[in-house]
């Protein structure tokens, strides 16, 4: 049985209607990549956990599996650059500029600096370098996007989460603001860097973010500044966190922020592959429209379930990893 087919089965308990299925081109989707570096090689690991050596990667957005094997060139060719060196991190943008993360076990001096701003210059991209306890930078920490069909601008950092997939992230968008009726304010839990909740402010009164990764708050903060926004505040609390606020406990997070003061008409929830907690699911329930997003189909069935009084008014599945068993879930529950 196929994965479709799979989440078809799992959801006709929930959702007896046909379910859209948005494909995406099996090559040339990722917009963010992590390699090991061995011998010469980036590596991955098979299912078998067997090491794969590779010079290119073409699930990569062209722009990064073009400029893999000259960036792996001029790191072999340079032994500041390639001693110690164990992994290496690629991220771009709708502009196609890239950064570049090389993480080393081992001090950064000022020789590996210098190869490093040279091979920024040659090969035209942003890089970082890290090691424990040590990062250096050599552009902006932040990488900005644009993404016009939005009408937004997020950023991301090195160590933040984005969504990887090029052609789905703006459709998925798309979708949740057509599930939007009589939209007022919007809790959003796992905002991450803030890419559902930049183009969803223009359709909210007010929106209250929160995320529990300091890197994703700091881009947060300069989409917000970039872009003047003043309806969008945000915590750096977890979902548990946020469902003890809304039982009246006060953290020094909030920043004076008062949960009571919203008129809250969705919640939308991201979570990680582990779905939600039951104090999170609890929380939700207060809520007459949830805007559930998945990344796992037996765990968000599961949640589903613990929301005995809320029905699946819409759903779609993005095919977000071609060739893999995992799939992306974006739908809306209504109150029965």
């Amino acid at each position: 049985m196929d994965k479709f087919s799979k989440a078809h089965e799992l959801l006709k308990e929930h959702f007896n209607k046909d379910i859209i299925i948005n494909l995406s081109p099996s090559h040339g989707y990722r917009s963010r990549c992590e390699f090991g570096y061995r011998n010469g090689y980036y590596t991955m690991y098979d299912k078998e956990s067997n090491r794969i050596n590779l010079t290119t990667f073409q699930v990569a957005r062209p722009i990064i599996s073009d400029l893999m094997p000259k960036l792996l060139n001029s790191i072999n060719n340079e032994v500041e650059l390639n001693n110690k060196l164990f992994q290496i991190n690629f991220r771009t943008n709708s502009c196609n500029k890239v950064l570049v993360t090389l993480i080393y076990h081992k001090k950064l001096d000022d020789k590996i600096k210098v190869q490093a701003e040279c091979l920024s210059k040659s090969l035209k991209i942003s890089v970082i370098l890290r090691s424990k306890n040590d990062i250096f930078y050599l552009n902006d920490d932040l990488l900005e996007d644009h993404v016009k069909s939005l009408k937004t601008k997020l950023y991301q950092s090195d160590q933040s989460f984005y969504q990887p997939n090029h052609f789905h992230m703006p459709e998925m968008v798309k979708k949740v603001i057509s599930f939007l009726e009589e939209p007022n304010d919007l809790l959003e839990l796992y905002c991450g860097s803030g890419t559902f909740t930049f183009p969803l402010s223009k359709y909210f009164n007010k929106v209250y973010a929160t995320e529990n990764n300091r890197q994703s708050i700091k881009c947060i903060e300069k989409s917000i500044d970039a872009m003047s926004i003043k309806n969008i505040h945000y915590s750096r609390l977890s979902a548990d966190e946020i469902s003890e606020a809304i039982e009246g406990r006060i953290f020094r997070r909030m920043k004076g922020i008062d949960i009571n003061h919203y008129n809250f008409s969705h919640i939308l929830v991201d979570p990680p592959r582990s779905g939600l907690t039951t104090n999170v699911i609890d929380m939700t329930k207060k809520f007459k429209n949830i805007i559930y997003v998945s990344c796992n189909i037996e765990t968000y069935i599961r949640d589903v379930a613990y929301l005995e009084s809320y029905k699946i008014q819409n759903i779609e599945i993005f095919d977000q990893f071609p060739n893999t068993k995992h799939l992306e879930i974006v739908s809306l529950l209504t109150q029965k």
